[in-house]
């Protein structure tokens, strides 16, 4: 809770920032360039908005009925509409960053970000159904200068040095 009482300081914050990228704005290209600027940009939101929206609903069912787990497609959708609603908010630096989050390279940054932030939050049990199993690679580290001693042959049922095990981790 303690978080949540800068948001309003934030909002304000934020405000400010946009009047002053505004005005600035204005100042080079002019006030009617710059109104239609954010128009225009609010006017693509909404269109991103809608069109997300669906290709995220679309995608989400897809997984569904093939049986996948639908947490990634869920988190791409939900970067896809965070970029739409920066683009709604009037501003032209939350556009700036609308724009950006539909960048494929930024996009999936974000949404790799937004993946462990939501990993984070729920039990493993949770996210496994989420988001299927995770995928844990497994490396020991090598000395150059290190001679490695010759591996004893396997015991019998258990593996040996050059098999691989794959599995699930279950917290």
């Amino acid at each position: 809770m303690r978080k949540l009482r800068w948001v309003p300081l934030a909002v304000l914050g934020l405000g400010v920032v946009e009047f002053a990228v505004f005005w600035g704005v204005s100042r080079l290209i002019g006030i009617g360039a710059t109104l239609l600027l954010a128009i225009g940009l609010m006017l693509l939101g909404a269109f991103l908005l809608r069109k997300e929206g669906l290709s995220a609903w679309r995608r989400l069912r897809e997984a569904r009925l093939a049986g996948q787990a639908r947490g990634d497609q869920a988190v791409d959708g939900v970067v896809g509409l965070i970029a739409a609603l920066l683009l709604i908010i009037p501003g032209l630096l939350t556009a700036a960053v609308g724009l950006l989050l539909l960048i494929p390279p930024v996009r999936r940054l974000a949404r790799g970000r937004v993946r462990a932030a939501t990993e984070k939050r729920i039990p493993a049990s949770a996210a496994n159904s989420v988001f299927g199993p995770r995928r844990v690679r497994v490396s020991t580290p090598h000395d150059p200068h290190h001679q490695p001693h010759p591996a004893p042959p396997p015991a019998a049922g258990r593996p040996g040095p050059t098999e691989v095990i794959e599995g699930e981790i279950v917290d």
